[in-house]
């Protein structure tokens, strides 16, 4: 069966528009569809889920719209972690042993882009073009999106055990300096009178003025899709399987129902991106890095500014579904069933970062939650055009900046997929820089 989408009635379009198909409607398709549509493109979404549903990725993040995220997951000498995370299938970052010599090629590379600090220091500059004034573009898309009130510009909070522990993590905050951030340091009593209800033990803090957050990323990526539906776009809930290329040219997205006749794709499939991308001529880096999360629906306490935890790394959002503690890095298959384990330490964390939270908070007042975030062993995303062809858009791997990184990404999309020159540099996401060497 052959689909082809036609141009809906009373929508506006540019004389030299295309239709553009969007694989996934998770945060980083939702936002391309926006992108796209304001730059007068027909546009079909192919998302074989619900958007914004629980199964999405984009549902269960820790909702940080943090611009100052731009360090990548590994430092230098975090190699001497690795027999710690084989020990302990528990602990913040674990490698599944049966799944570790798949991983292992992800996980070298993984070590290698963060063995020296220059090379922190280059991929912080490129993560900081993308992210920077993240808060503010995500502020339009919702407002134009209808659901403003879930944006909310209160900044992000660290929390230190002390000046001293923050101290020690000097070297990051440094590179954060050299790309232009800035933040205020809160001693205890300020940092107490701003969060009452954190745990005393906490008594210094940094907050970050530039950033935002997000009170419920699921909602908020199932509003951006209505809305480009509203403005003509089409949703297909199927599975993309494939391209038809001819000489170079694109003309079919494959679908299991059959394909959908198109000028333009963009993958946006996120951590089952990588098929996709070898249908189109490049070979990625990508693994699903799972992370958990617990939320407890009625709080007797709660964080007024979003807080991650120095200690313990994890993050607390207070968002409309409660009080919401994510965390945890698993390496492991994306069809591996989760290790529940991993969300009740952080449901049990989260009962010693704010005493006034009651001990006696039963399992049925928590909603744990498993999610796989596609992750690039560097830490950058892949965005950039395909080897088999140049009308097929990468745009996934985005790991733990997938929701703070979507406004931008869709923007660069969007002038991807029309022939415009990027905004920002795309030569450190370059979707071909994994081509040589090993491969996983």
């Amino acid at each position: 069966m052959i689909t082809e989408i036609y141009d809906r009635p009373g929508k506006p379009l540019m004389q030299n528009s295309q239709h553009v198909v969007i694989i996934g409607a998770g945060i980083i398709g939702a936002a391309s569809a926006f992108q796209l549509l304001e730059a007068g493109q027909r546009v079909t979404l192919i998302e074989p889920g619900v958007p914004g549903d629980e199964q999405a990725s984009s549902y269960g993040n820790a909702g940080w719209l943090s611009s100052h995220s731009v360090l990548p997951p590994a430092s230098p000498g975090v190699w001497m972690q690795v027999p710690k995370w084989l020990a302990d299938p528990l602990g913040p970052l674990a490698v599944r042993w049966k799944y570790f010599p798949k991983a292992l090629p992800w996980l070298v590379r993984y070590l290698a882009a963060a063995w020296t600090y220059p090379q922190v220091e280059r991929t912080a500059q490129a993560l900081r073009s993308l992210l920077k004034d993240a808060a503010t573009l995500h502020q339009t898309m919702a407002e134009r999106a209808g659901v403003a009130d879930l944006i909310e510009r209160r900044g992000l909070l660290h929390a230190f055990l002390s000046r001293t522990h923050f101290e020690q993590d000097a070297k990051a905050w440094a590179i954060r300096k050299k790309e232009g951030i800035q933040w205020q340091e809160l001693d205890a009593p300020t940092l107490h009178a701003l969060e009452p209800d954190l745990d005393p033990r906490y008594t210094f803090g940094v907050l970050v003025p530039e950033t935002g957050s997000c009170r419920n990323p699921g909602a908020y990526t199932a509003a951006l899709v209505r809305h480009a539906q509203s403005r003509g776009a089409t949703v297909l809930q199927t599975q993309a399987t494939g391209f038809r290329i001819e000489e170079g040219r694109l003309k079919a997205v494959l679908t299991s129902q059959g394909e959908v006749l198109c000028d333009r794709a963009v993958i946006a499939a996120g951590a089952r991106a990588k098929a996709l991308a070898l249908a189109a001529g490049d070979w990625v880096s990508l693994e699903s890095e799972r992370g958990y999360h617990a939320v407890l629906t009625s709080p007797k306490a709660f964080a007024r500014v979003p807080t991650m935890f120095a200690d313990c790394k994890v993050i607390v959002n207070t968002m409309e579904q409660g009080l919401r503690v994510a965390g945890q890095v698993e390496i492991a298959a994306a069809d591996d069933i989760p290790d529940w384990r991993r969300a009740e330490i952080l449901r049990a964390q989260l009962m010693t970062l704010y005493p006034g939270l009651p001990r006696d908070s039963g399992a049925d007042q928590f909603k744990l939650w498993m999610g796989r975030r596609p992750s690039t062993p560097d830490g950058l995303p892949c965005l950039g055009l395909a080897t088999g062809s140049r009308d097929i858009v990468h745009a996934y791997g985005h790991g733990h900046v997938g929701l703070v990184s979507s406004a931008r990404t869709g923007r660069l999309v969007a002038q991807l997929a029309t022939g415009q020159k990027p905004e920002i540099s795309l030569k450190p996401f370059s979707p071909q820089r994994f081509q040589s060497g090993f491969n996983n």
